[in-house]
């Protein structure tokens, strides 16, 4: 049989299009018919490229017997969480009132108003302890709805009501460089000082907590929780954690960075690219460049969100059998699939990285890729009125609405592009992206129909959380001179958030490496010059700065018309470069010599 899902736009949907399960896409039908039915939704969430994900759909998504148990009991829904992080989000929350091992395959049950009331996540067809076996979990489930059914309904209502409790912040004073300081030494003293890197197994590269550690202030303020940072990149990078081809897997399994999970994710890898570019490692970020341009880029610009960690390989599929073999013997071997979608934040971190290791490295190839990268996302990943989407595949845009961090995010690698091109046109469509983060973002409609709160915390996953991401690009806008009410939204959010980064600051790299930047004065480099390849300019792209822009004297006076304060002035110089401090810039220099490299 062939279910709802072969015509969705989710690869990891389609891969389940086959199954017996009787599956429907996340939508307003599922719960229609949960509804006339009067059973539960069994929600299945899960990624092209989880391993487990795939092991529980062999085992129990694809048996007969399994299948009539769930088409009779439940109305089932299969959601991508990377088309969906809301929907993840805010069922990965209410999980967490059942079960602490979280992941994926995330399976919920939930009433037919989507409210949960039991959770788990892989299970297997026959019980291995502490493990019962998958369809014995059925019939528990489905013996509660019959049998004690007002006893789930208190029990979804009970942990509905206390996830959207969670939701609220108490703001507080912007953290100082001390606290910051503290923050980042908290961090540090995990640090496994024998193999790099941050606690004990299983190990992931962390890149939002790494950026916070690379941060200005850090380096000043705790030199050693700095160089932390770039001993744990350097254990990566030496380490089964990287691939041959330069491209790094999602985790490694032991502590000494072996055994990876090998499914290679765009997230980290961009994310990665910046952290190695900052520690000025730039073999490790040519070789995540290479990566990134050679695999997960797509036909149109865009980069795909992930390379799968499976392959066949002599007619059985191989969990990192690929992998394993020396890249002389890859040869005539089939290539991990990679999942085509086109995800717009994901997309925005692989703009920024690729934008800023190009210009820092003079490899003009790799900003214009990042360059078509954005003009892919903008064109294709709207809807019929505009708005940004989550995702697109193969050119047709998602119904899934986009996040805030999504919108954000994207806004900071036009914000990066706009720097390195010089073409203020970036950093205009950039501000307009971000005023509609700053604002408010509907989210998705199904779950605020239903009453159904997103994820409670603002803490970071593999990338930064909203209210980071919305910070983040507020904080590049004020740089770049777009005006003080952008400092003030990037303020804003840090302070909603300040007293829990501050009490896990691991889980929240990506906050506080914004109240960094609030607290230290940004160094804003400005080259007008007719020649953006000359010596002034190359100068100025190796100095550490927090903005580097090259422009010519006409782009100057865009940037300036457009309302950013930064370039006001400086349309008349020439072979001149402006080194400011918030907006106070020095006596213009013509001389590579004269513009120092340290801060």
């Amino acid at each position: 049989m062939t279910n709802r899902l072969a015509d969705t736009l989710s690869p990891y949907l389609r891969a389940h299009a086959d199954n017996p399960v009787d599956w429907y896409p996340w939508g307003p039908e599922a719960f229609a018919e949960a509804q006339r039915r009067d059973v539960p939704l069994l929600i299945s969430i899960g990624y092209s490229t989880c391993h487990w994900c795939h092991v529980m759909a062999r085992e129990s998504f694809a048996d007969p017997d399994t299948a009539v148990l769930i088409n009779r009991d439940f109305v089932a829904v299969k959601v991508d969480r990377e088309e969906h992080p809301d929907v993840d989000g805010a069922y990965m929350a209410a999980a967490s009132a059942f079960t602490q091992n979280l992941g994926w395959p995330l399976t919920v049950f939930t009433t037919p108003r989507g409210r949960t009331f039991y959770a788990g996540t892989y299970w297997p067809p026959e019980a291995r302890q502490p493990m019962p076996a998958f369809r014995d979990v059925l019939a528990a489930v489905q013996e509660a709805w019959t049998q004690r059914r007002a006893q789930a309904e208190e029990s979804a209502d009970a942990v509905t009501d206390a996830l959207a409790r969670a939701g609220a912040s108490t703001p507080s004073d912007l953290p100082d460089a001390d606290a910051l300081a503290g923050a980042a030494r908290t961090i540090a003293a995990r640090e496994d000082r024998r193999f790099g890197g941050y606690g004990d197994a299983p190990k992931f590269p962390v890149a939002t907590t790494l950026r916070m550690l690379q941060t200005p202030l850090v380096r000043r303020e705790a030199p050693d929780a700095a160089e932390s940072a770039d001993r744990a990149l350097a254990a990566m990078a030496a380490s089964d954690l990287r691939d041959a081809d330069g491209g790094f897997f999602r985790y490694a399994t032991r502590r000494d960075w072996s055994v990876p999970h090998y499914e290679r994710m765009l997230t980290d890898n961009a994310q990665l690219l910046d952290v190695a570019l900052d520690a000025g490692d730039d073999a490790t970020a040519r070789g995540i460049a290479d990566f990134l341009l050679g695999t997960l880029r797509r036909a149109g610009g865009g980069f795909g969100a992930a390379q799968d960690s499976e392959s066949w390989i002599d007619g059985e599929r191989s969990e990192g059998g690929y992998y394993l073999r020396p890249p002389s013997e890859r040869t005539g071997l089939e290539l991990p699939a990679v999942d085509g979608k086109v995800i717009t934040g994901w997309n925005g971190l692989a703009i920024t990285g690729l934008t800023r290791a190009g210009a820092s490295l003079a490899e003009g190839s790799w900003v214009r890729a990042a360059a078509e990268a954005a003009e892919y996302v903008l064109r294709v990943n709207r809807d019929a009125t505009g708005a940004l989407v989550r995702a697109s595949l193969d050119g047709v845009a998602s119904g899934a609405v986009a996040t805030a961090a999504d919108v954000a995010l994207l806004a900071d690698g036009l914000f990066a592009l706009a720097a390195a091109t010089g073409e203020a046109a970036w950093a205009v469509e950039a501000r307009t992206l971000l005023d509609a983060a700053i604002e408010g973002l509907v989210g998705d409609p199904l779950l605020a129909e239903h009453g159904i709160a997103t994820a409670p915390d603002q803490t970071d996953g593999d990338l930064p959380s909203d209210s980071a991401a919305v910070a983040a690009a507020s904080l590049t806008a004020w740089r770049l001179g777009a005006g003080d009410r952008y400092r003030e939204a990037a303020a804003e959010r840090v302070r909603e958030h300040a007293a829990p980064a501050i009490a896990q600051p691991f889980a929240h790299g990506s906050l506080l490496r914004v109240a960094a930047g609030l607290v230290d004065a940004p160094r804003q480099l400005v080259v007008v010059t007719e020649t953006p390849e000359g010596a002034l300019a190359s100068a100025a792209r190796r100095a550490d700065a927090d903005v580097v822009a090259i422009v010519t004297p006409v782009q100057a006076q865009a940037f300036a018309d457009a309302g950013f304060e930064l370039f006001d002035g400086k349309g008349d110089a020439m072979e001149q470069a402006f080194d400011c401090r918030s907006f106070v810039c020095r006596l213009p220099v013509r001389d590579p010599a004269d513009l120092p490299l340290a801060r």
